[in-house]
């Protein structure tokens, strides 16, 4: 399937995101390289012999660590070193609008 400016702005569209013709433009680029990655993967021989994995490493074995229980620390002696409190909750400056 070959990417059209028009079949990007329909997409686009279908989004709720309307795009400038810059941003139609980057977005047809950044489509053509990934179609010549692609073409370049196809010319791998046999690589439509091999089997599509969904982990990047063939042992999927996770390795659990053993659960040490330990005590707790007080609340108030890690409440005692943040600057305003809210009951057991640290209270944080707004940063955005």
């Amino acid at each position: 399937m070959k990417f059209t400016k028009e079949l990007v702005n329909s997409y686009a569209d279908k989004l709720l995101i309307g795009l400038t013709e810059e941003e139609n433009k980057m977005v047809l680029d950044e489509f053509e390289t990934i179609d010549k990655d692609i073409q370049i993967i196809n010319q791998i021989p046999n690589i439509a012999d091999v089997e599509p994995m969904s982990w990047c490493l063939e042992d999927e074995c996770p390795i659990l660590n053993d659960d040490n229980v330990t005590e707790t620390p007080d609340i108030n002696e890690l409440l005692s070193n943040a600057g305003e409190t809210m009951g057991r909750e640290v209270e944080v400056v707004k940063v955005v609008g």
